[in-house]
């Protein structure tokens, strides 16, 4: 078993992390861990880690470690300090608009290629999500909604035939969730970010590649103008 060395300043606790239940691998597994330590404030933004450490708190060996702290490194979510661990990133409104840029050279083009590709059980399954994420917007669930979003949304991605789009669009995502509510808090409602959708679902469902890449495109550019507007607002 790993042992973890205590902390300098007696002050200072390990931070509270677990493994996931139902990652695919080690490092995925690290990499959720990571995402939900920022999230629950066990892991602090500026703060350096060590990579010793964090394979101690998981009990993990340290490869997979340092391939999950790759991976956040690419979405912006730490920054690897040479010989030392990492440091955890909180995202500025130009990461946010520079992770939504890329969203947008993915998505759309993930939806053409649902639209004209996917199988009847993949445009039930996508239309079956939409319906999910309306009932949460009708409940005014907000955690189950965003929960909901991004299952809607990995699954038509999934559905154009690239897992891997769909992985690094959930590592884009899990960066800009460590802001907190996505963009209700500038004023858009769960009805409205639901409504967003139907077009897009619509599109995949009935087979319309260029309607599902015109409205991926103009739910994605509503999303990042929101972003960047709560951040510009509270000085991020």
């Amino acid at each position: 078993m790993l042992l973890v060395p205590e902390p300098s300043d007696p002050a200072r606790r390990h931070p509270v992390l677990a493994l996931p239940p139902d990652a695919g691998t080690l490092a995925e597994g690290v990499a959720t861990a990571v995402r939900d330590g920022v999230r629950a404030g066990e892991l602090v933004p500026g703060e350096v880690y060590s990579v010793y450490q964090l394979a101690g708190l998981l009990g993990v060996s340290r490869s997979p470690v340092r391939e999950a702290l790759l991976r956040l490194a690419e979405a912006g979510l730490v920054r690897i300090a040479r010989n030392r661990g990492f440091e955890v990133l909180l995202p500025r409104a130009d990461d946010v608009a520079d992770i939504l840029d890329v969203r947008l050279s993915l998505e759309p083009l993930a939806a053409a290629r649902a639209a004209s590709r996917a199988g009847d059980d993949e445009r039930a399954a996508v239309g079956a999500a939409q319906r999910d994420l309306e009932r949460a917007a009708y409940d005014g669930d907000e955690a189950a909604f965003w929960q909901r979003d991004r299952a809607l949304h990995d699954i038509l991605l999934r559905a154009g035939g690239n897992a891997r789009v769909a992985r690094v669009v959930a590592d884009l995502r899990a960066t800009t969730a460590l802001l907190g509510p996505p963009t209700t808090a500038s004023g858009r409602t769960l009805a409205e970010i639901a409504a967003e959708h139907r077009p897009v679902v619509d599109a995949i469902v009935g087979g319309d590649p260029a309607a599902a890449e015109r409205a991926m495109r103009t739910h994605l550019e509503h999303t990042r103008d929101a972003l960047v507007a709560r951040l510009g607002s509270t000085g991020h």
